[in-house]
C-alpha cells in the first residue's frame, strides 16, 4: 500500500496557530526529516504561513497539535479540498480534543474517568470535592493546567484561565502513576504499545515537565503488575475505539494504588518530538521512528 504513496508528493503540516505550535514545530521537522530518509517527496507546510490548498501536495501527514489542527478543523478543511490525511478524521479529532465530550462518553460505555465539571464562570460550583485539577476544555500538551487545593484558590487560579479559554473542566485529583499508552493501527489490527510511566519533578505533569529536558523521569515499561498492564493497555484501545480514531492515539491515566486505572483524556495526534512519548512507547516494542512515521502515514490510505 506504501509503494503508491513513493510517487504522491507528501505535506508535512505542522506549526499552527494554536497555543502548540512551537511543539508542532518540532514534531513536524521530525517527521518531514524521517520521510526524506524513507525517500518520499515530502515538503514541510507551516499552516500559518502557507495556504495547505495551494501548496500542490498529493497527501497530508498531520502533525497540528491543538485548536485547528488537532480539533476536527483542518480535517474537514482536507477532506473539502479531497486531500487524504494521517490519523483521525473530524468527528473522532472533534470528540477527541474536547475533554468533556469524550469523558461523558467514557462515563455512559462505564470506562473509569475522574468526576468532573465544566464551568464558564469565575464562580464556585456547589458540591465540589478538593483538590481538583483545573484544565481548558480543549487544549493538549498540559496547557494551561493548574491544581486547586482549596475553595479560597478557585477564583485565583481559575479566573485567569477563563480569561484565555472558554471553559475549564474541573477533575478530581486522584493521586497514583501517571501513565500514558500509546495505540498504533497496524495491518494486524489496533495494538496498544508498551506502558510508559511519567514521574514529573513537577507537582503534576505540565507543560514544563512534558517539555522541559530533565524535569520528568520516564519509566518505561512502567511499573506495574503483568495483570495491571494488560488491563490498561485493554482500557487505551476501548477509548481509541469509543472516540472512532484512525492510525494512532494517546490515552492518558492516572492508577491509583487502590482503585485502579482511570483515563484521563486522549490525544489524536500524539507529539513527535525528541521528547515525545509515542516515539519512546514504539522505540520500546520494536519499532524504529521511521518504521512509525510509515505506520502513520498508512492511516492516509
Amino acid at each position: 500500500m506504501l509503494t503508491e504513496l513513493k510517487s504522491k508528493k507528501i505535506g508535512v503540516l505542522c506549526g499552527g496557530v494554536s497555543r502548540e505550535r512551537a511543539v508542532s514545530l518540532r514534531s513536524g521537522q521530525n517527521v518531514y526529516s524521517a520521510l526524506l530518509r524513507l525517500g518520499y517527496d515530502a515538503v514541510l507546510v507551516d499552516v500559518a504561513r502557507q495556504d495547505v490548498g495551494a501548496c500542490g501536495i498529493d497527501v497530508a501527514f498531520n502533525v497540528l497539535h491543538g485548536q485547528y489542527g488537532e480539533d476536527g478543523a483542518m480535517q474537514a478543511y482536507l477532506e473539502a479540498l479531497g486531500i487524504p490525511y494521517t490519523g483521525s478524521r473530524v468527528g473522532a479529532s472533534v470528540l477527541g480534543i474536547n475533554k468533556f465530550f469524550s469523558k461523558q462518553l467514557m462515563v455512559r460505555e462505564g470506562i473509569p474517568t475522574p468526576a468532573f465539571w465544566v464551568v464558564t464562570e469565575s464562580e464556585l460550583p456547589e458540591k465540589l470535592t478538593f483538590p481538583l485539577i483545573a484544565k481548558p476544555v480543549s487544549e493538549g500538551s498540559s496547557v494551561g493546567v493548574a491544581v486547586v487545593d482549596f475553595p479560597e484558590d478557585f477564583t485565583r487560579l481559575v479566573s485567569p484561565l477563563l480569561d484565555l479559554f472558554s471553559a475549564i473542566l474541573l477533575e478530581e485529583f486522584i493521586t497514583g502513576q501517571e501513565i500514558t499508552v500509546g495505540v498504533l493501527e497496524l495491518d494486524s489490527g489496533l495494538k496498544a504499545l508498551p506502558i510508559l510511566e511519567l514521574r514529573p519533578k513537577n507537582r503534576i505533569y505540565d507543560y514544563e515537565a512534558k517539555y522541559t529536558e530533565g524535569m520528568t523521569e520516564f519509566i518505561l515499561p512502567a511499573e506495574l503488575s503483568d495483570d495491571m498492564t494488560v488491563r490498561c493497555q485493554a482500557l487505551a484501545i476501548q477509548v481509541h475505539e469509543l472516540l472512532g480514531c484512525r492510525g494512532m492515539s494517546r490515552v492518558d491515566m492516572i492508577v491509583h494504588p487502590k482503585r485502579g486505572p482511570f483515563v484521563l483524556e486522549l490525544n489524536s495526534i500524539p507529539g513527535m518530538t525528541d521528547l515525545s512519548d509515542l516515539p519512546a512507547q514504539a522505540k520500546e516494542a520494536g519499532i524504529s521512528f521511521d518504521q512509525l512515521v510509515e505506520i502513520i502515514l498508512q492511516s492516509a490510505l
